[in-house]
This record gives C-alpha cells, structure tokens and sequence, in this order.
C-alpha cells in the first residue's frame, strides 16, 4: 500500500465561541472543545484513509488555557502514526482574538482512530511518512506511546 505524507492529512478548523458553548465564566465548555476535537481529529484521519474511521481511544487531552465567547476556536489536526487499521491523530486547539488574530495555544489532544469497510470491519490504512524533523519526532513519540499500550500489563489490574 502506498505511503502518503502528513501534510496530506492536516485538516484546520475554525468555529466562533458562542454564549451556548459557554458556562457562567463565560469560556468554552470542554466537552465542547471535545467534540470539536473528535470532529476534527475524524476529518484528519478520513483524510489519510480515504475511508470512514471511528473513534477508538483518546489517549491524551491537556487543557492549557481557557476559550472565550467571541474568540475563534482554531483546531488543527494530522496523523502521527499509523498501524495497520489505526491511525493516531494529534489535535491542536487555539483561542484566536478576531480583532487581532493573536493566538493562544488552549489544548492538545491524542486520539486513536480506526478504519472501517462498508460493513463496518477495520481495514488496513496506507502509512505515514513523516517529512520533516518535527513530524519524524512526532511520529517516533507516537510509535513509543503505541508500543506501551500494546504490552501486556504485568500487575494484573
């Protein structure tokens, strides 16, 4: 199967933070933060396997900053790593003031996809080839983090 480069997954998103996302502080919800992070974290990974994907595991989110109503909510997301069905997809989040476009780095977000046949089975996904240094650190990080996952846990928990 032929390999295809992150850049050909990057996907970036952007929505404006409104009072409905927003608790009585006036920031955004993480939940919803969530699921503009699995929205755009999908679209990233469908684009790598030209194929439909389900969300497996989310591995990691770290919340930075908070997300005020009126900024911009800026998601950017690629592939890190993929194995032979899955895919990890790494999400970037941002708080964008409309008036200036300064940005502020909110969130980042580890996700595991999965994908899918027409009846629902995983399927193999063509592999990743990280271009430059920072993608081959990514994608390196990421084969570490799949690794630990796959070993056997040795406590019984």
């Amino acid at each position: 199967m032929e390999g295809k480069p992150v850049t050909e997954s990057f996907t970036e998103m952007v929505e404006i933070a409104f009072p409905n996302d927003a608790n009585p502080m006036g920031t955004v919800f993480g939940g919803r933060v969530l699921q503009l992070i699995d929205i755009a974290g999908s679209v990233a990974a469908m684009r790598h396997a030209r194929r439909s994907v389900v969300t497996a595991r989310i591995d990691s989110v770290d919340f930075r900053a908070p997300i005020r109503v009126g900024e911009f909510i800026v998601l950017q997301a690629w592939v890190n790593f993929t194995g032979r069905t899955s895919m990890e997809i790494q999400v970037e989040v941002y708080a964008e003031a409309p008036t200036t476009g300064e940005r502020r780095h909110c969130c980042t977000a580890l996700l595991t996809y999965v994908a899918l046949d027409e009846a629902g089975r995983p399927v193999p996904v063509p592999p990743v080839w990280p271009q430059t240094e920072v993608e081959r650190q990514r994608y390196e990080a990421a084969r570490a983090r799949r690794a630990a996952r796959l070993q056997p846990r040795e406590s019984g928990v």
